[in-house]
């Protein structure tokens, strides 16, 4: 058979240099992270509305969202400091994972950097009560605990060690709660700050994560949402009074996960964001001195963002669903009323077209349940059919916005995004699935996927394609060289290639947190090559479009370089996308759009193509 290969072509955008354009109404953009100024009448969020995430500020009830002059460079969070003098704002230089943080007035004025210098990144937890002392965690080939003044840049370091992330202080800054070990098998920990002293917090079970903690009122007690006693995330409470600290369960459901929860500044309340089946997300109100806890209407179906205003009359939160752009929308927490921040939401700004996807349920070849989100086209199938794949690997998916699926679907492809053996969301368990040697079998529920949809008649074989960023990417890579002739192309965005490559390039801290999931690089070296895609890749003969970002230091451009490399020298169909003034998440939104248009192209052109070939 002749191969025609497709000459490999590196194309850079490049953002537009200066100040931030005036917004423009088409198209409107996302809204999202939403942090309310502490009386509420006022909310910071961030907007890609001017074509890279920046902070907006919108007046609760009146006049139009203004933006603040945070430079050109993509912003990853705001939050607004209790005394309502200063913003911080995380900010990613080139859209790297090394972000920044940043203070400015609301005003706009007095903008300075005061952490993430060098090769170190920053990220912050919270603010101190009443003030404006920022907790924050600066990471590089270690973790470091700092509490930074925004009006003076005073720094005060609290701790050092290897994967720390400062979670909270105590109001008189005596007690730190800290964060420690690599992904989904993390723990908290005490800190007395004068005497250095740390005690683990909760006993170790040897499974499951902590991931989230805060003091209570008063710290006198400490509340974690964890899933080291229970197969699903629960909110429980270790009372610092008694000497035995034995966790008493606070809140939590046999059909749901908690996600995230949000504590009122006075620490009496918290929002709880549910995650129930398939990735739905249901809110409530918990009063953490009764018990009591209250359902509020969802205005998305999924939630995220959650964060009370200082004075805990309002709750904002950032919802979107399938064909509904992320929005802030506003919650009363007396009477869970809720109202949009912005009245063009929702159909107004979308129009709202689009395709709902289908919840399906399927089974791994090894018998394990998995489930996933069916886009399909219009008119009867079987159609050109794609597999996609999400990142993580411990994220999900789930039924939010995704110009990409639409974009799919509009062209006549459908598109099934499952969740495989790894994914969050479905329990402790679940999400441990694919450890190590686990991830053969994560590989397999892609092949078990295609095989589902073959059989029930969405899928023609000969006209499947994958598609994945991140980890997805990994798994596309993965799936090519383990099942040769199962798809006829795929897409990789920003995925490892060879594990041995990864773990030298990309940050150290990643590296670290990384040896629970994927193993490690000197004990499982044999495994870790073999899982390698580019140990295999002879077998890789379908066209492949490769995408990254060209500042990527989680999963650096490399990886995708040397596939492009491998693939040249075989003569195999591919094409090399890398998209300047990125890092691994695409946080412009010209150069999202890029990937998006070139993904659509490839995986139409090439599943067409197929069909002419078959038929």
């Amino acid at each position: 058979m002749t191969v025609r290969t497709e000459v490999p072509r590196t194309t850079r955008r490049a953002r537009p240099a200066g100040r931030r354009p005036a917004p423009s109404p088409l198209p409107a953009g996302e809204d999202f992270a939403p942090a309310p100024s502490p009386d509420g009448r006022r909310v910071a969020f961030l907007s890609d509305r001017a074509g890279t995430p920046g902070v907006w500020v919108h007046e609760v009830g009146a006049g139009a969202a203004v933006a603040l002059p945070t430079g050109t460079e993509p912003v990853l969070r705001v939050s607004w400091s209790p005394d309502g003098q200063w913003l911080a704002c995380v900010i990613a230089p080139g859209g790297a994972p090394r972000t920044e943080l940043w203070v400015l007035r609301p005003d706009g004025t007095g903008r300075r950097q005061v952490a993430g210098f060098g090769r170190r990144s920053a990220t912050m937890s919270g603010w101190l009560p009443g003030g404006a002392v920022l907790a924050v965690t600066e990471t590089g080939e270690r973790g470091t605990a700092v509490l930074i003044d925004a009006g003076t840049g005073h720094r005060r370091v609290l701790a050092e060690g290897d994967l720390l992330t400062l979670l909270d202080v105590t109001p008189d800054a005596g007690t730190a709660l800290l964060r420690r070990g690599p992904r989904n098998a993390r723990w908290l920990e005490l800190l007395d700050v004068a005497t250095g002293d740390r005690r683990r917090l909760l006993p170790d079970t040897g499974r499951g994560s902590t991931d989230q903690g805060w003091f209570g009122p008063d710290a006198t007690s400490v509340l974690a949402r964890t899933d080291a006693f229970s197969e699903l995330a629960a909110l429980v409470r270790v009372d610092l009074t008694r000497p035995e600290r034995t966790p008493a369960r606070l809140a939590g459901r046999p059909d749901a996960e908690l996600e995230h929860a949000a504590a009122s500044a006075d620490g009496r309340r918290a929002a709880l964001l549910w995650n129930t089946y398939g990735g739905r997300s249901e809110v409530s109100l918990f009063d953490l001195a009764s018990g009591v806890q209250r359902a509020v209407a969802a205005p998305g179906e999924v939630l995220d963002d959650a964060v009370f205003a200082a004075g805990g009359d309002l709750l904002c939160l950032t919802a979107q669903g399938p064909v509904q752009p992320r929005e802030v929308w506003l919650v009363d927490p007396t009477s869970g009323a809720l109202r949009p921040l912005r009245p063009d939401t929702g159909d107004a700004r979308t129009g709202g077209g689009g395709v709902a996807p289908q919840l399906v349920d399927l089974r791994a070849r090894d018998g394990l349940p998995l489930s996933g989100w069916l886009y399909r086209p219009a008119g009867p199938g079987p159609w050109p059919t794609a597999i996609s794949l999400h990142g993580g690997p411990e994220a999900q998916e789930r039924p939010s916005y995704n110009p990409l699926f639409q974009a799919l679907v509009a062209r006549g492809v459908a598109v099934f995004a499952p969740n495989v053996r790894g994914s969050s969301g479905f329990g402790r368990s679940f999400v441990a699935a694919d450890n190590l040697a686990g991830r053969y079998g994560a590989i397999a529920d892609v092949a078990a996927c295609a095989d589902h949809l073959v059989d029930s008649g969405v899928a023609r074989p000969g006209q499947l394609g994958c598609l994945g960023r991140s980890y997805g990417g990994y798994l596309v890579l993965s799936v090519l060289v383990n099942f040769p002739g199962l798809f006829a192309a795929g897409v990789a965005e920003c995925g490892i290639s060879d594990f041995h490559t990864f773990f030298a390039g990309t940050e150290p801290w990643i590296a670290a947190a990384a040896v629970s999931k994927y193993g490690d690089p000197v004990r499982d070296a044999e495994l870790l090559r073999d899982l390698s895609p580019m140990t295999h890749l002879d077998r890789l003969d379908v066209p492949v479009l490769l995408i990254h970002g060209a500042n990527d230091t989680n999963v650096p451009a490399g990886e995708s370089a040397q596939v492009a490399q491998a693939l040249a020298a075989r003569d195999v169909p591919y094409g090399h996308l890398v998209l300047a003034g990125e890092g691994h998440d695409f946080l412009g939104r010209d150069n999202a759009e890029a990937a998006r248009t070139a993904t659509t192209a490839w995986l139409t052109r090439h599943l067409a193509a197929t069909t002419t070939a078959v038929g």
